[in-house]
């Protein structure tokens, strides 16, 4: 992972006014100890994070934020700079509204406010300096399955910062528009499932469950048909590996997921489509694309 000290201006933390429903630190995730158990995590949508990393002149893969549904205040304990990305959101400073991805100054003692998002889900933070909490397994990301890394942040929590390099990007971002497709490669148990419910895979349209979370995304629609009886001895999961329960229903694992799993995997999502998995919203229309 890559360290945000520099010889701009030191270190210094962040005051956590309000946490929002689920805000949890997250940088590119702690990737090679599945055989160990212990998932990847890191940020689901990990090209918001990484852009608003290169606008605050961070390391791409320094330690950011991870806000669900905004309803996000920090209060900076020194002047910094910060970046939001991922859903489009409104962002205050000190009450003044400003434009969504790009870097911002936060004076000493300055608030940054995070509104509710209107496209998408999760919103990513960058400060400079990056989250410079204790790394685990060589990383900072929160793990909401296993519960590695730091908790998520609650009201009055104090963020330690990295020393800031005091270079934020003059570039601005775009929002990304949320994508409603998702490219599905079919395995390893795809020869679990009928013909006839594989076939109608590209046909169906499915909505995204509240029941989603980091762990993964959960589909509801028309349910895949088992072609024998029986269950599997657990084995390994990937990353966007889609998994189908009894109920028949779609699971598309997320960074957070187990790391073995005894249902079949009917087959795996795109590494590219992961980020559009992040920012669906319940009650999100969903489609599926084989890859052949």
């Amino acid at each position: 992972m890559g360290d945000a000290a520099s010889t701009g201006r030191p270190p210094t933390s962040l005051r956590v006014v309000s946490a929002g429903p689920q805000t949890t630190v997250q940088d590119c995730g702690r990737p090679g100890y599945a055989h160990l158990g212990v998932p990847r995590s890191g940020a689901l949508d990990e090209p918001a994070l990484r852009l608003a990393n290169r606008l605050v002149g961070n390391p791409e893969d320094a330690a950011g934020l991870e806000c669900l549904l905004g309803g996000v205040v920090l209060e900076a304990e020194a002047s910094t700079g910060v970046a939001v990305t991922g859903a489009f959101a409104p962002v205050r400073v000190e009450g003044r509204l400003l434009p969504w991805g790009v870097a911002v100054g936060v004076p000493r003692g300055g608030r940054v406010e995070i509104g509710a998002p209107t496209q998408g889900l999760r919103v990513y933070v960058a400060v400079d300096g990056g989250i410079d909490v204790p790394p685990v397994l060589g990383s900072r990301s929160t793990d909401v399955l296993s519960g590695t890394g730091p908790a998520p942040l609650a009201d009055g929590d104090r963020l330690p910062v990295g020393a800031g390099r005091g270079a934020p990007s003059d570039a601005e971002a775009a929002p990304v528009p949320v994508r409603r497709e998702l490219r599905l490669r079919l395995g390893p148990r795809d020869d679990w499932f009928t013909s006839a419910s594989l076939a109608g895979l590209e046909q169906a349209t499915y909505t995204v469950s509240g029941d989603s979370n980091r762990v993964g995304l959960r589909l509801d629609g028309a349910g895949l048909e088992r072609a024998r009886d029986g269950e599997l001895p657990s084995e390994g999961l990937v990353l966007g590996s889609v998994q189908v329960p009894p109920s028949g229903q779609l699971v598309v694992f997320l960074a957070d997921h187990p790391t073995t799993g005894g249902y079949p995997v009917v087959g795996v999502v795109e590494p590219e489509d992961l980020a559009a998995c992040a920012q669906l919203r319940p009650g999100d229309a969903v489609r599926l694309r084989l890859l052949r």
